[in-house]
This record gives structure tokens, C-alpha cells and sequence, in this order.
């Protein structure tokens, strides 16, 4: 596989082999040669369950405590009161058949779609449209909720999902290069602390197996999962 230069350059500013606690790993990053343009910062975990097993799929959301650093279009399948309220929360678009008809219709001008209860009747009907995207709403994730004025300001404010992929690993967003260092510990720690608290009960042994921090267009970190489990 080819990688770039700035790949390669920043590949040789680090040891490889070493894991690093969490706010050395976020420090190694920040002092990378930087790219020309702000990159996102994900954290990847890998997680001892089997994702085969319904019992174990690892899978939550939470708000990251200094967001994401992107600009979240949030569109909410409601009506009557709950519309309203999804509206004086600053959801972008709020609607309910004219809604789906657009997104049948291959619309898709959003990142993040709620409903009500209510609504997932009709909203299901459109799973081979959302479900490869990751957009279908899911009580699990809190997207479908009555409550729709309090899940658009989360949506708003760095709500971000997490579940494990068919190889038992788990990437999530906790915000951009240009971030203080403090704040991506602090959300990468928050990611850590919800992940911790959502292990299945059937999972055996060690959980938390191994983590790596990357961006954009870096190599990945290797984090000492230790010190993360005890933030």
C-alpha cells in the first residue's frame, strides 16, 4: 500500500512499538508535522468480546465534554409537539412523510437523523437507505426519543455513537488537531470511561485488550490501555 510523504515523515517522529500514556500519545500527535488542513482525532480500542454474540455487541453514545469540532446537520422525523421542539432546538430540517419522500427520494444532507417512537414504523421501511450509512435511529443510541428538543442540543453539542465491528473494535471521534491537548484527553477519557461501564456481563477476561489514537492522515499511536482504564 502506498502511503504519503507526510505519512511516512510522521511514521519515523515516534516509536512504534511503544505504548504511551494517554496524554504522551495525544502530545506525539500535536507535534507531528502538520498537514494543511485541520484533521479529526479518533481513538480505536480493541476490545476482548465477541461480536458474534448479540449478548456482547458493545454499542452506546455519549457527549463528548468539549464536542467534536464539526458543524452537526441534524434532521428530525416527528410531528406535533415533538417537531416543535425540534425546531426551537435548532434541529436543520424537521418533518415527517415530506421527510422520509426526500430521503427515498436519495436525500441525505445530514449527519445525524432522530424520531419519535412514533415514527420508527414508517422510518424502518427506509433501512437499506440508512443502516449503510449508520443513520437509522436507534433507542440504544438515544436517536429515538420523544424528548427530541434535549437530543438535538446533545446532537448539536458532540453527541457520538461507538459499537464494536465484526472484529471487536470500536473507533470513535473525540475531536480535531487543533484541540488543546487537555481537552482531547479529556474527551478521549470520557470515551473510555463509557466504554468501560458498557461491558457485556457475559464478557470473559481481559476487556480492554489494546488502543490507538491516530489522525486524519497519521499513523496510529499505541496507548497504554492501563493507565486509560484507571482515568
Amino acid at each position: 500500500m502506498s502511503r504519503s510523504k507526510l505519512y511516512r515523515t510522521r511514521f519515523e517522529t515516534f516509536d512504534r512499538q511503544k505504548r504511551y500514556p494517554l496524554e504522551e500519545a495525544v502530545a506525539v500527535l500535536k507535534k507531528m508535522p502538520p498537514a494543511k488542513f485541520n484533521e479529526t482525532v479518533e481513538v480505536a480500542f480493541r476490545l476482548g468480546v465477541d461480536p458474534k454474540q448479540s449478548d456482547q455487541v458493545v454499542r452506546g453514545a455519549l457527549v463528548l465534554p468539549n464536542g467534536t469540532g464539526k458543524t452537526v446537520r441534524v434532521a428530525v422525523v416527528a410531528s406535533g409537539d415533538a417537531a416543535q421542539a425540534a425546531t426551537g432546538a435548532g434541529a436543520d430540517i424537521v418533518g415527517f412523510d415530506d421527510l422520509l419522500e426526500r430521503i427515498k427520494g436519495g436525500w441525505m444532507e445530514f449527519d445525524v437523523l432522530l424520531a419519535t417512537p412514533a415514527a420508527m414504523q414508517k422510518v424502518r421501511s427506509l433501512g437499506r437507505v440508512l443502516g449503510p450509512r449508520g443513520l437509522m435511529p436507534n433507542p440504544k443510541t438515544g436517536t429515538v426519543t420523544d424528548d427530541t428538543a434535549k437530543a438535538v442540543r446533545e446532537a448539536k453539542a458532540g453527541r457520538v455513537e461507538y459499537r464494536t465491528d465484526k472484529g471487536g473494535c470500536v473507533h470513535v471521534l473525540i475531536g480535531r488537531l487543533a484541540f488543546e491537548p487537555k481537552a482531547l484527553v479529556e474527551n478521549a477519557n470520557a470515551v473510555v470511561q463509557a466504554i468501560m461501564k458498557a461491558r457485556p456481563p457475559t464478557a470473559k477476561g481481559t476487556y480492554l485488550l489494546s488502543a490507538t489514537i491516530c489522525a486524519t492522515m497519521s499513523p496510529g499511536v499505541r496507548v497504554d490501555v492501563h493507565s486509560m482504564a484507571k482515568a
